[in-house]
């Protein structure tokens, strides 16, 4: 049983006050700014104009890669504190800059995204047709003769992970248009020159002074646990969900309506963990419940992403009735994955309940 009071050696004994928002602030927008430089040192060529060096997500070098990444880990950061903590900042200053940091973030991750979403439905379609490579023609390695419904599987496969990767590819090469032209934009030098200013000058209201933020990370903390009580955590809790199956089969190209609490649930548990960066620091140590819990929403969100392109592909005219059958069965496989990652988030989550004092 968890105790109810806070031991003195606890850092959260004490007020946290706004110099801490100051310094997380602070410490992210240079981290945005160390990974910006980072990002344009090491694109396509040394000497090239910073436009034509602006390499993106997976197609550009690992270390350009790693410093996209970094300057999204540092914008969505920077715009959740701002979100949690506004009553703090001056509100236009913050109204104004969530928003940019957030197209932001979305922009540079879409390319990384298509090209996840891709391997991720290629490796199922190898697994599900009992194959180690997509096969050219019907049937299994060494000649083995296969069951009728792994046949029929085999023989669309090929053209499925094809139509895929035509599909998915071409979004992606769109993603890095589209982020390569977003770093070159007013919009985004706008952006970077806010953030150069956060990192000398964080603009906190006269009120702020002596305020406590933990009143303000435990909102943030309500209003998670608020939404996961919202969840059909029984119905996650069953090895099956045909309503979810049937839905993502039918012809409507919305998104799953059965999804969009869960990805609701998502971004809440990722704003009460930068809450809490805030109040504890940097170094504090990882709470390993949050964070299980976290990765299954992430593979929540991987793997109805990636149902949802198979179902896209699946409605593409005059496909052979082989490549429609394997984008079903590939749906259906990655909709299965959803529950078992609302499951496993649901596991996590009940283990976080029972430690709660």
């Amino acid at each position: 049983m968890a105790q109810q009071h806070l031991e003195p050696t606890d850092p959260l004994a004490r007020p946290v006050t706004e110099e801490a928002l100051a310094g997380y602030l602070r410490a992210q927008a240079t981290e945005f700014l160390r990974a910006l430089r980072q990002h344009r040192e090491t694109g396509a060529g040394g000497g090239a104009p910073a436009r034509a060096r602006s390499g993106v997500g997976d197609s550009g070098s690992p270390e350009s890669v790693r410093a996209a990444r970094a300057l999204r880990r540092s914008a969505r950061r920077i715009s959740g504190s701002l979100h949690t903590y506004r009553p703090l900042l001056e509100a236009d200053w913050s109204e104004g800059m969530r928003p940019e940091l957030a197209w932001l973030s979305g922009t540079l991750a879409l390319e990384h995204a298509c090209s996840a979403r891709l391997e991720r439905l290629l490796a199922a379609l190898h697994r599900l047709s009992g194959s180690g490579a997509l096969p050219a023609q019907p049937g299994l390695p060494g000649g083995a003769p296969p069951a009728p419904e792994r046949g029929n599987l085999t023989v669309g496969a090929a053209k499925a992970g094809a139509l895929l990767d035509r599909q998915l590819t071409l979004a992606r090469t769109r993603a890095h248009s589209t982020a390569l032209q977003a770093l070159g934009s007013s919009r985004f030098h706008a952006v970077a020159d806010k953030v150069a200013l956060l990192a000398s000058e964080v603009p906190l209201t006269p009120a702020a002074a002596g305020t406590d933020l933990r009143a303000l990370a435990a909102a943030a903390e309500e209003r998670l646990t608020d939404a996961v009580a919202a969840l059909p955590l029984v119905t996650a809790g069953s090895p099956y969900n045909a309503e979810a199956l049937v839905h993502g089969l039918s012809p409507d190209p919305a998104p799953h309506p059965q999804d969009a609490p869960w990805h609701q649930v998502r971004l809440l548990l990722r704003l009460h963990r930068y809450a809490r960066e805030v109040l504890e620091g940097q170094d504090a140590p990882v709470d390993v419940r949050l964070l299980a819990a976290g990765q299954a929403l992430n593979r929540h969100r991987d793997a109805s992403e990636a149902a949802a392109a198979a179902a896209q592909a699946a409605r593409t005219p005059r496909i052979a009735p082989a490549t429609a059958y394997a984008l079903g069965v590939l749906h259906a496989d990655q909709r299965h994955e959803v529950e078992a990652a609302r499951f496993a988030f649901q596991q996590s989550w009940q283990k976080q309940t029972v430690a709660a004092p």
